[in-house]
């Protein structure tokens, strides 16, 4: 599986998130780009210890479950729920939105496994850091394969 800790896999991901523009449509779901570039960065947030959630009865019940599924090669199916913190209700500014977005997924390469969160996901729990960057990876992939990326 790809990793957000190798240099030239985080620079195809910004690569990526750079080819969207403002006027992009979703191939599914009712985010717009704005929305999504904003929703993207709430993953990283909480890898940082900058977004503190609790965990929640559903986690604690079926997040061990998910949290195996997310190490496995296949990406994430369209159209799965977001966790109500996650729901973007705004229009954001897209270019600012976009840049912060760049920068969160610059400096999860640069700070490597030692600059992620031990504590554990709000949803999944416990988690070690190569299932933190499965995670991001996969959720940021499905993003961007979300808006024709």
């Amino acid at each position: 599986m790809k990793s957000l800790f190798d240099p030239s896999v985080n620079k195809e991901m910004i690569n990526r998130i750079q080819k969207l523009d403002a006027q992009k449509s979703p191939v599914w779901g009712k985010m717009t780009v704005a929305q999504m570039v904003t929703h993207a960065q709430k993953p990283f947030k909480v890898a940082f210890e900058e977004l503190r959630l609790k965990r929640g009865l559903p986690g604690i019940l079926f997040g061990g479950i998910a949290r195996r599924q997310i190490t496995k090669p296949k990406p994430f199916q369209k159209n799965l729920p977001t966790d109500k913190n996650f729901v973007i209700k705004n229009h954001p500014d897209f270019e600012a939105e976009k840049d912060n977005l760049i920068h969160y997924v610059e400096k999860f390469s640069k700070v490597g496994p030692k600059g992620i969160t031990q504590k554990p996901h709000p949803f999944f729990g416990k988690m070690t850091t190569s299932e933190w960057d499965a995670l991001m990876y996969k959720h940021l992939d499905h993003h961007l394969r979300q808006f024709g990326e």
